[in-house]
């Protein structure tokens, strides 16, 4: 991480918005090795101050580092939690497959891969890896984000994008390691990902549903199944 500004705790001008949900005035939550966090009192959401972002070219740095192997039996095996139980609600591929995205694919589509396999069409989306934007003009019966939505700068404008990228009755799945202990946010892995700006919980998830009319279900943890209505 890029060292942050000399600034005391007491110096840091709050966001005047929460990132996620837009409610106003978010709280001081905790600072870290010199990086400050802030916390939505509506939606839950926890989230690094703007300030201690990456630039574009540190992000895309970091991200060279992931390994996405669609071979890989134990890589399979993490994205099969979201993937089984989005299938069940898809039906595997019945009726010829359906149509999806998966959105902020990375260097590996390993998940697109997996999806292709029980007989879905799958289009890519990643802003450095795969930056095809025509397939944001299309709209999909189902869009994935696997270890996406923690990287978004803001995310209440990328959940207005996925919400307009998905057909009447289509589903979005999310993945992402929800934030449940305050008390351990300081020494927890996820937050010391450089590129994790935004933490969120099962309530975060089930706020952004309520905000776009969505239903929402969380089939294990870390994933939320949203439904937009017909």
């Amino acid at each position: 991480m890029v060292a942050p500004p000399a600034c005391s705790a007491d110096e840091v001008p709050a966001p005047a918005f929460c990132p996620v949900c837009r409610s106003p005035g978010p709280l001081p939550f905790k600072r870290v090795d010199g990086w400050d966090y802030w916390r939505c009192a509506h939606c839950e959401a926890r989230f690094l101050d703007p300030r201690h972002r990456m630039s574009s070219v540190e992000e895309h740095a970091q991200y060279l580092n992931h390994e996405n192997d669609p071979d890989d039996p134990g890589y399979r095996r993490f994205l099969s939690k979201l993937i089984d139980p989005l299938l069940q609600r898809l039906g595997a591929g019945l009726n010829g497959g359906q149509e999806g995205l998966d959105f902020g694919c990375g260097p590996g589509p390993a998940l697109a891969s997996m999806l292709r396999e029980a007989g879905h069409g799958m289009a890519l989306y990643d802003p450095f890896f795969q930056p095809d934007r025509a397939v944001l003009s299309r709209t999909y019966d189902f869009v994935t984000c696997t270890e996406v939505v923690e990287h978004f700068y803001h995310p209440a404008d990328r959940f207005d994008q996925l919400d307009n990228l998905l057909r009447p009755g289509g589903w979005l799945g999310v993945m992402t390691c929800f934030q449940t202990d305050d008390d351990r946010f300081a020494n927890w892995h996820y937050r010391r990902d450089p590129t994790h700006v935004v933490f969120y919980r099962e309530a975060t998830l089930r706020a952004i549903a309520a905000v776009h009319g969505w239903c929402c279900e969380i089939p294990v943890k870390d994933v939320a199944l949203m439904q937009k209505p017909f």
